[in-house]
């Protein structure tokens, strides 16, 4: 199987719990590799709990607690010998309202490096400016490194996020509606952005937007009240879906 096909992440017979409520009812789906899939379903189906389950985000809610496998090449996430810091290196994740550090745009992007215990300078400034590169902020900011992240428009910092979760390297960029708080421009830029980065990285993302999943997504989820309605390449669902609840959704009659 090509490196395309293979799935990175499979999710199996998994749930979620808060407590004794199901957020996640026996949820399966393979994630495959270097492509972008769209989470999609209305306000609280479980979108954003499958999403932050898969970097064991949601580890810091108290109460909440899971059945079933989530393996990340091969190795199930929830393990107990699981390093979450490595794990969470590899799997990156990017928040619906841009979270820049309260610091200098060079050093948000220089954090995690650092953290992870790189201290030559040629090398950080060298994954700084490929960073933000990637994340095409790079002409924005190239002579404004000192500056405070936080003097960046609000379609920067996403980017500025984006950037921060490229600098350790990861496989995979976990997305909860990341264009939600952006205008119709900025949201374009992330849109083209993630696209891009979709040739070298695995991209899923949850979204709202119907036609943002449309647009950017070569796979779909359709969830509903926690459960996985109906899944597979975002054309086939748009063109001919095969659950009524998934039409209705579609038509806008649900959600």
């Amino acid at each position: 199987m090509s490196d395309k096909l293979r799935p990175i992440i499979e999710v199996k017979n998994f749930y979620g719990y808060y407590g004794e409520k199901a957020g996640l009812k026996d949820v399966s789906f393979n994630f495959a590799s270097k492509k972008i899939t769209a989470i999609i379903g209305p306000s609280g189906c479980g979108k954003s709990t499958l999403l932050r389950s898969i970097n064991r985000m949601n580890d810091e809610i108290p109460g909440y607690h899971t059945e079933g496998d989530i393996l990340y090449e091969g190795k199930n996430v929830y393990d107990s010998d699981v390093d979450l810091t490595i794990m969470r290196k590899k799997v990156g994740m990017v928040f619906q309202k841009p979270t820049p550090f309260p610091m200098s745009i060079y050093d948000n992007i220089a954090f995690g490096p650092r953290i992870h215990g790189l201290r030559n300078k040629n090398k950080l400034e060298e994954i700084v400016e490929n960073s933000l590169k990637q994340a095409s902020l790079w002409d924005e900011v190239k002579d404004e490194l000192h500056k405070s992240a936080y003097s960046l428009s609000g379609g920067q910092q996403q980017r500025l996020c984006i950037a921060r979760a490229l600098a350790v390297d990861p496989e995979v960029i976990l997305l909860d509606e990341p264009t939600s708080a952006l205008d119709p421009i900025a949201t374009q830029n992330i849109e083209v952005l993630l696209e891009e980065l979709s040739e070298n990285y695995t991209i899923i993302i949850v979204t709202h937007n119907l036609a943002q999943a449309v647009r950017i997504s070569d796979y779909m989820l359709f969830m509903y009240r926690g459960e996985l309605i109906e899944s597979g390449e975002t054309s086939m669902i748009v063109k001919q879906p095969e659950n009524k609840l998934t039409e209705q959704y579609l038509n806008g009659k649900i959600g």
